[in-house]
């Protein structure tokens, strides 16, 4: 049952609904039960093979699929979850700003984020390859925390008219599990060396310093994201801070008038848009500032990398082929 307090207890961005979903599948996981994939279908959304989630083409258009949960790379995590890992879509990114027969690219994104590990480097493949070709960033129908980071870097962030993006925020967990096993006549003791090496462990009550360590370590994550949302949004760091939602989703429209996208507009007709080559880019505000990412002190726990997703996509494919018929 390691899984379930290592999982927890590292930073995520993601909406705070989806924990308990993630925890639920690592407890029957962790005690030998599979789901199936309709089970995990009906609390994250569609599974797919890696086989299916390479990116499609219309024409010079080429959509990336960003669904469900995002890890780092492949994992336990990704492997019982049907998740996207960040590695895996830089580095289709990267393939696809060196093939000249792709002319934009769409992230097609239903996300409530994930793990934080790994998202600021996607976050800067996303501005790496903005500066070589568009990337528009589909909100569809959902791009929360850790999504929104990534989404946040594309040359134009679209929200489809029913979506939910932001949920700006880090967060993480301590499970206090010391009475609970008292109670069951359990009593564990640690050997270890290395004065922090335990001082999150699970059979004892987390320590002021302890907890000061990890509140630390929240920050900086935390500085990292809204820095990397001001880069990509192209405004103060203050204004990430103290609005874009404060870790709160919002509808798209709200999204528009604070910034957090450029305009309300269904998948297909960006799609179209660019097919047709009618697509513009947005313009944006003034630039960002370079506010500093505060700083991980010395005795903090650093942010590790963890050892070792509901749109069909046959309908999208009928519509894109449509769009390539009628605009191209």
């Amino acid at each position: 049952m390691w899984l379930i307090p290592f999982a927890l207890e590292h930073p995520w961005a993601v909406s705070p609904e989806f924990m308990p979903v993630v925890a639920e599948i690592l407890a029957r996981h962790a005690a030998g039960e599979r789901l199936s994939e309709a089970e995990i279908e009906a609390r994250i959304g569609d599974k797919r093979r890696a086989a299916e989630r390479e990116p499609e083409r219309s024409g010079a258009v080429a959509v990336v699929p960003l669904f469900g949960l995002v890890f780092p790379r492949a994992n336990l995590m990704s492997a019982v979850s049907g998740a996207t890992t960040a590695e895996g879509v830089g580095r289709q990114l990267r393939a696809l700003a060196a093939d000249d027969d792709v002319g934009s690219i769409v992230l097609d994104i239903n996300s409530p984020g994930g793990q934080v590990a790994g998202i600021t480097e996607l976050a800067a493949v996303v501005r790496e390859v903005r500066a070589q070709k568009p990337v528009i960033a589909v909100a569809h129908h959902l791009a929360a925390s850790a999504a929104y980071w990534i989404a946040s870097q594309a040359t134009e962030l679209v929200a489809t008219p029913s979506a939910q993006v932001g949920a700006v925020g880090v967060y993480t967990m301590h499970e206090d599990l010391s009475k609970a096993l008292e109670q069951q006549g359990i009593k564990r003791t640690i050997i270890a060396a290395g004065k922090h090496k335990v001082e999150a462990s699970e059979i004892e009550p987390l320590s002021d310093e302890a907890r000061a360590a990890i509140q630390a370590r929240v920050d900086h994550v935390y500085g990292l994201f809204v820095k990397d949302i001001a880069k990509g949004r192209g405004v103060p760091v203050a204004d990430v801070r103290n609005g874009f939602g404060e870790g709160r989703t919002v509808h798209a429209e709200l999204a528009v008038r604070e910034r957090m996208a450029d305009r309300v507009a269904t998948f297909d007709a960006v799609v179209a848009e660019l097919v047709a080559g009618k697509w513009r880019e947005p313009s944006r505000g003034a630039s960002a500032s370079d506010d500093s990412v505060p700083e991980l002190r010395a005795d903090a726990p650093t942010v590790g990398d963890p050892p070792l997703d509901d749109t069909d996509l046959r309908r999208r494919r009928a519509r894109l082929a449509a769009a390539t018929a009628t605009h191209g």
